[in-house]
């Protein structure tokens, strides 16, 4: 049975959707209010509800702005409000390199919030802590810089990092492998490499002593291979040695849908990046989100395209379920390894959830 686009939209309103906001707005007959999707406001009979593309149509059609979510606003919230204002410091201060105060009791002064609170939504919301973000944006100009050839000591003061210890520790954490391996393309890093069967296919599973860097689909072992070393072409590459351990373990049983237990991720990626990434990890088994959608939920609702080429740049099959994203027209879209094993994906997936 085809549920009707309303239907959908009724859901998402029933379940305070956050990533249906700016998608939609809902309206109240018996009120003459429109609110987002999200809005926590009490949920009023269904009967009593009509959809609108956007806040101008409901507007134009005789409804008033909820108060109490702002449909009208960017922000739902005085928090969404807060983190963006948080946000835009932290982005200069990377760009920049300046010394501006980035702890925490500053910028949750600067953006008029208590420090707590500041913490808790900047968490909720962007998915890590303002330090841990600025040390993202920071680690991913240092490779950047890298990459032009820089020396290591110039691109860690560039990017804001005060000394270059500071610059390896952090790209350490960030990107498994220090400054200097990272400036000659990965020379250095260790990569170790099981290959098993799974329902769809041989899989291949890389890690580096910080974790998973690549899950990748094939037919054959030797195209697995050339894959891994094609995506790490400068690594030290080998075929792990004994048991494939309890990390190797936990991908197979994902990918099976056996477990839902968190990996241990080693990709590198942009803060953009890993936004997506982590909105993506969000959704349920059997569910798909548009490129849209996911652009809404990261809070860049016009950038359904960057999406798109995050998810094109996963190396993580299935462990970042990229497959569950769709086309805003229905159309299930391009798959990073064929679009009939996304279908397959989509379909066992979606009859797990039903069983």
């Amino acid at each position: 049975m085809t549920i009707s686009l309303d239907e959908k939209r009724w859901k998402a309103v029933a379940a305070r959707d956050r990533n249906a906001d700016g998608l939609f707005v809902y309206a109240v007959s018996s009120t003459g209010i429109f609110c987002r999707p999200s809005c926590p406001s009490r949920r009023p009979g269904r009967s009593k509800v009509q959809f609108y593309g956007s806040a101008e149509s409901a507007e134009r059609a005789g409804f008033r702005a909820c108060l109490r979510c702002r449909p009208k606003s960017t922000y739902a919230s005085r928090a969404e409000k807060a983190v963006a204002q948080v946000k835009s410091i932290l982005d200069d201060a990377a760009r920049t390199g300046d010394s501006i105060a980035t702890d925490l009791k500053s910028l949750a002064s600067a953006a008029g919030v208590s420090p707590f609170h500041l913490q808790r939504h900047f968490k909720r919301i962007v998915a890590m802590t303002p330090k841990a973000y600025l040390t993202k944006k920071r680690t991913t100009m240092l490779r950047e810089k890298l990459k032009k050839g820089g020396s290591v000591l110039r691109a860690s003061y560039e990017s804001g990092f005060n000394s270059p210890s500071r610059a390896y520790a952090a790209a350490g954490k960030e990107f498994g492998m220090s400054p200097a391996a990272y400036r000659k393309e990965g020379a250095g890093i260790e990569i170790s490499y099981w290959i098993t069967r799974t329902s769809f296919g041989r899989m291949i599973v890389g890690t580096t002593r910080m974790g998973v860097c690549a899950v990748m689909l094939g037919k054959t072992d030797s195209d697995l291979v050339r894959q891994l070393r094609s995506e790490f072409p400068k690594a030290a590459i080998t075929r792990g040695k004994g048991d494939t351990g309890k990390l190797v373990s936990e991908v197979a049983k994902l990918v099976e849908g056996s477990s839902t237990a968190p990996i241990d991720l080693d990709l590198g990626g942009t803060p953009f990046q890993w936004k997506v990434w982590e909105a993506l990890r969000k959704i349920p088994a059997g569910q798909t989100r548009t490129y849209g959608q996911i652009a809404a939920a990261i809070g860049k609702p016009g950038a359904a395209r960057a999406v798109g080429r995050a998810c094109a740049t996963n190396r993580a099959a299935i462990v970042i379920p990229c497959h569950r994203v769709v086309r805003g027209d229905g159309v299930i879209g391009e798959y990073r390894w064929g679009t009939s094993l996304k279908k397959r994906l989509l379909s066992h997936e979606a009859g797990s959830t039903e069983e």
